[in-house]
């Protein structure tokens, strides 16, 4: 199975280059409006932002800049086929401007516009992530009635593009073979993801930025298993440093990125580097975290109803049978991106 991964060096606000109804899934996370370390992004797409800012007009400044990522939903609406997924992690913001201090609620903003794009909103998944410093309060400290609570979780925010959902040839042999296993089912899907905590990235003093606000791994790998198959597209808007594409390396999808600052291609070229050893932990801790399960159902007495077609372990139900899961195997970059090669790993009947 080959894959193909696309960067693009430009504005995603005008997806230049995506065909409507061209890609199957997007994920994605933005820079956070009223988040300081964005202020200076933001002001760059419209001179108005800073200047609101400056004049301490929060709500205005916090709409304003809604107003710029509203443009990148208009197009991900375009490009997103009936029925594909979009999910969107983003954090909630807590800032004093002039007299005012109070939350702006990035999250409900969001959902509002994609839900007047047409979109269904899905549950909505949260996880924490990491505390800016041990202490857990804000505002008058010990003393009521005037302390805050400290926001330590995000969202991602799913939602389907349409009211249908996609469809698939009967027995499709790529749905079948993406299938996930019981006891990822179980965990994956949760409203709360209480396993993954985020990831604090410093770039290279070149890097135009001080510090990425990259996602968690994790969380693009899993959501790209959750919403896609095999031979799907995952498209991520605000790549960064392609954490979304290296999560859809993994996972065996193509993607396709779009990304202001050209040196960031470069950060991601190390991270490919590793991919194929990646993969290999990867999808040799899924499987291992599987045969953990069965010992232990059966360690209780209990035994799972069917055989696995690739592999040599049972699984609960018959859905899971066709499993197959792929490992990369050879990476070779190319004047828009990367090609992936991925073989399918071990087990009966699976080729390898």
């Amino acid at each position: 199975m080959k894959t193909e991964h696309r960067v693009v060096v430009g504005d995603a606000r005008s997806l230049d280059g995506l065909a409507d109804d061209s890609v199957e899934l997007v994920v994605t996370s933005p820079p956070y409006p009223m988040i300081e370390m964005w202020d200076d992004l933001f002001a760059d797409l419209d001179p108005e932002i800073g200047a609101l800012l400056d004049a301490a007009e929060g709500r205005a400044a916090f709409d304003a800049m809604h107003e710029q990522l509203d443009r990148v939903w208009a197009e991900v609406e375009r490009v997103l086929v009936d029925g594909g997924i979009a999910c969107v992690n983003v954090g909630d913001a807590t800032r004093k401007v002039g007299e005012s201090f109070r939350v702006y609620q990035n999250h409900s903003r969001i959902v509002d516009r994609f839900e007047a794009l047409g979109f269904e909103p899905l549950p909505e998944i949260l996880w924490r992530k990491p505390a800016n410093a041990g202490a857990k309060f804000m505002g008058s400290g010990m003393l009521p009635p005037n302390a805050y609570v400290t926001l330590e979780h995000e969202y991602v925010l799913v939602f389907r593009n349409g009211t249908e959902h996609r469809t698939f040839e009967s027995g499709s042999e790529r749905r079948y073979n993406s299938a996930f296993l019981w006891e990822e089912r179980n965990r994956w899907f949760s409203d709360l993801w209480t396993d993954v905590r985020g990831d604090r990235q410093t770039l290279d003093a070149a890097a135009p930025r001080e510090r990425s606000a990259a996602f968690p791994f994790a969380i693009p790998y899993r959501l790209i298993n959750m919403y896609s198959v095999y031979g799907d597209t995952v498209l991520d808007p605000f790549w960064g440093t392609g954490t979304t594409s290296l999560a859809a390396m993994v996972a065996g999808r193509s993607s396709v990125g779009y990304e202001l600052e050209a040196s960031l291609t470069e950060v991601f070229a190390d991270r490919v580097a590793d991919v194929a050893a990646l993969s290999r932990r990867v999808v040799d801790r899924r499987l291992a975290d599987h045969r953990e399960f069965v010992a232990e159902r059966q360690a209780a007495g209990e035994e799972l109803g069917y055989e696995a077609e690739y592999y040599d372990f049972p699984v609960t139900t018959k859905q899971e049978r066709p499993i197959l899961l792929y490992t990369v195997s050879d990476v070779e970059r190319t004047e828009s991106g990367y090609e992936v090669v991925h073989e399918p790993v071990g087990g009966r009947g699976s080729g390898s």
